[in-house]
């Protein structure tokens, strides 16, 4: 079974690949998406890393969790599951069920 993971703090500079390697020592990686800005296409600081084992994401965690890569602490850990209502519709508020007044 694969464990996603979250890995927080990157610098700009870290790029997909250099991820995929650091990653790699610990076990197969699936996959590495680098989350950008959807108006800018920069970096915006973190990434997901799919580890083809629990094993490997444990270890990756222990290992990885404050090491610091490109003069940043990353924050590594389970990446924890989407749920409904944290997308922000039109890119303004949270989609809490609140309704806000038109004035």
């Amino acid at each position: 079974m694969t464990q996603n993971l979250y890995v927080g703090n990157l610098s700009f500079d870290t790029s997909s690949d250099a991820l995929r390697k650091l990653f790699a020592e610990f076990g197969e990686v699936e996959s590495v998406n680098m989350v950008t800005d959807r108006e800018t296409g920069r970096p915006r600081g973190f990434a997901f890393v799919e580890m083809a084992t629990q094993q490997a994401g444990e270890a990756a965690i222990a290992a990885l969790n404050g090491k610091t890569v490109d003069s940043r602490e990353l924050k590594v850990d389970k990446a924890k599951p989407r749920t409904e209502g944290t997308r922000r519709p039109g890119g303004d508020r949270r989609d809490s069920g609140e309704r806000r007044p038109r004035w």
